[in-house]
């Protein structure tokens, strides 16, 4: 009869050895991502939009990021020789504070966004184009992982080249 009690014993105190202890969160190394492949991407694709010369465009617009709420609204961009013509928010067709959007009035402007976040050495950095313009269509950086509100996530839609 002991025999038994004797090898659920060493039964449970061995499934005891291999749970981990609660305390302890388990601590797993993790390799940083390399912006190579982004660098590569990105040289693509802005070679991709200079090659096309566009230079008269509208595009939708928003960016979510810790800043004022107008400057997180929707608007439309409209660039003629190169140059911001105009900016009106999407739905009230009325027309921004330019200032609010001096950094993102045109695709180039957007890429040297992109560039920035690179020299900057962004702790993440992920960006989607648009396959055929090679503009980008979604941008997402997030410059230090320890500090709060200095992400920045951007959307670009509906591009349309304008005579």
């Amino acid at each position: 009869m002991r025999l038994p009690i004797v090898i659920s014993a060493i039964l449970v105190a061995s499934l005891g050895l291999s749970t981990p202890v609660i305390s302890q969160p388990s601590i797993q190394a993790q390799k940083p991502a390399s912006n190579s492949f982004a660098l590569e991407k990105f040289k693509i694709n802005y070679r991709l939009w200079r090659q096309k010369k566009i230079s008269n465009y509208r595009y939708e617009f928003t960016r979510s990021c810790f800043c004022l709420p107008k400057a997180t609204e929707p608007v439309i961009i409209e660039v003629r020789n190169g140059v911001t013509t105009s900016i009106t928010y999407k739905y009230i067709k009325q027309p921004v504070d330019r200032a609010l959007f001096e950094k993102y009035n045109t695709i180039p402007k957007v890429f040297n966004i992109i560039i920035n976040a690179f020299i900057q050495r962004a702790k993440n950095l992920t960006i989607q184009y648009n396959p055929i313009l090679g503009y980008p269509t979604q941008i997402n950086i997030d410059y230090d992982k320890q500090r709060t509100d200095d992400e920045i996530f951007i959307t670009i839609s509906n591009l349309q080249q304008i005579k």
